[in-house]
């Protein structure tokens, strides 16, 4: 039986560009185990200053807009322009089994195959906000292995969907052209962060196109935009002809202009902190679940809401008022 990989030898293959060495980089920081764990942040360490010198983006859109379609084929314009391509692919996990078809790679079959390409389907184990919980470091060790274009393509579950432009430079919302009316354009939520709005399918009805996109940039007006300094746009296009791909190229280019990269590394520094606060958060939880008087008590308190004697909010206030947490210095 051969011995686990280490940390060093793992990192060495993804700075190698090895996509056999990421795809496993990518499995270890998934994993929820102590030791891979110990393994995943000693890899991650060795990488990070690798890191950072990517173009990322997020596509999201509700179930049926064509994320994946367009990311393929966005994705092979890019890779034939010679630029090296990641896809992290989202897909929504069974509340029941807790399983995932995982079929994005099978629907991005010549995008997969491509040499300047590296696609990696994830299950989103029931995480809200249309990403996974590790998104963020396989982010880091696709740029690590060289990939300069992350394309993050979330679940697809409605305007709650946010999360995933907490990770990514530039924040796509995808719509199709009937896919509502001007009360439904000028929601808030998901609209007022993204950063371009792509009507697809335009081929299908170019006049249902035109009349979303006057929609979409009548209500767009009506917010702020989602970073200073920059006008976010709305156009059309055909993922399957291939119209519209050079116009969301130019925005792209035109997103990450050397003038802009400032207002980018702000934003970096700030998601860095909002990353730093979530893994603390769910590390907390998960150190409380470790200690045995911990869980007694939480089960306890479960059963009482369980039979309605109390509420949820009454019993996690018990919880926390008796609660003794011992402070002691950093190592």
């Amino acid at each position: 039986m051969s011995s686990p990989i280490t940390a060093d030898v793992l990192a060495q293959g993804v700075l190698d560009g090895n996509r056999r060495h990421l795809a496993r980089a990518c499995s270890l920081v998934e994993s929820t185990t102590a030791a891979d764990r110990d393994v995943a942040a000693a890899l991650l360490e060795r990488i990070m200053p690798h890191t950072g010198h990517s173009r990322r983006l997020g596509m999201t859109g509700s179930p049926g807009v064509g994320k994946s379609t367009l990311v393929e084929a966005f994705g092979l314009r890019l890779c034939e322009a010679g630029r090296r391509v990641a896809v992290l692919a989202v897909d929504p996990s069974s509340r029941r089994t807790g399983g995932s078809i995982l079929g994005d790679k099978v629907r991005m079959a010549h995008l997969s195959l491509h040499d300047n390409a590296f696609v990696r389907p994830s299950p989103s184990r029931l995480a809200l906000g249309g990403a996974t919980s590790t998104t963020r470091e396989c982010i880091l060790l696709c740029e690590a292995a060289g990939y300069d274009t992350i394309i993050v393509e979330t679940v697809g579950v409605g305007q709650s969907e946010i999360d995933v432009a907490d990770m990514v430079d530039l924040f796509l919302l995808l719509v199709l052209p009937t896919a509502g009316d001007d009360i439904q354009g000028i929601k808030r939520g998901i609209m007022e962060v993204a950063d371009a709005v792509v009507v697809t399918k335009a081929d299908i009805s170019p006049e249902a196109t035109r009349r979303a996109i006057a929609m979409l940039k009548g209500a767009l007006r009506l917010m702020l935009p989602s970073q200073e300094g920059w006008n976010v746009p709305v156009l059309g296009l055909s993922a399957v002809d291939g119209d519209g791909l050079a116009d969301l190229e130019a925005v792209c280019d035109g997103f990450f202009d050397g003038s802009r990269m400032s207002a980018i590394a702000d934003r970096r520094a700030a998601q860095r902190i909002r990353w730093f606060d979530h893994v603390l958060n769910d590390r907390l939880l998960d150190l409380l679940g470790e200690r045995t008087d911990m869980r007694a008590m939480l089960d306890e308190l479960r059963a009482r809401v369980l039979d309605g004697t109390v509420s949820p909010a009454a019993a996690l206030h018990r919880f926390f008022s008796s609660l003794t947490i011992t402070m002691r210095p950093l190592p």
